[in-house]
């Protein structure tokens, strides 16, 4: 007798993302505007980037040390654009 997987088997966790990125396209509107504005809604959504990581397999420690990285960067940037902000007047 084979295996036979009981109904309560799961199989492993799908790697698909649910993708949801809809724009409108307006009557007689360009299609360069149009996808760029496809592009900047996609990478608004953060699909590219969640691919992007989830193309190797990362462990917990691998993923907190990505995430603090990012995290510094963002702040720095913030603080670099303040500055400007408080230069320009």
């Amino acid at each position: 007798m084979g295996f036979a997987p009981s109904p309560s088997f799961r199989a492993a966790p799908s790697t698909e993302l649910a993708v949801s990125v809809k724009i409108d396209v307006g009557e007689g509107e360009p299609v360069e505007s149009a996808l760029r504005r496809f592009k900047r809604e996609v990478n608004k959504s953060g699909h590219l980037m969640e691919l992007r990581h989830r193309r190797y397999f990362e462990n917990g420690q691998e993923k907190k040390k990505r995430k603090v990285k990012e995290g510094r960067m963002r702040k720095r940037l913030e603080r670099m654009q303040r500055r400007r902000m408080n230069n320009r007047t």
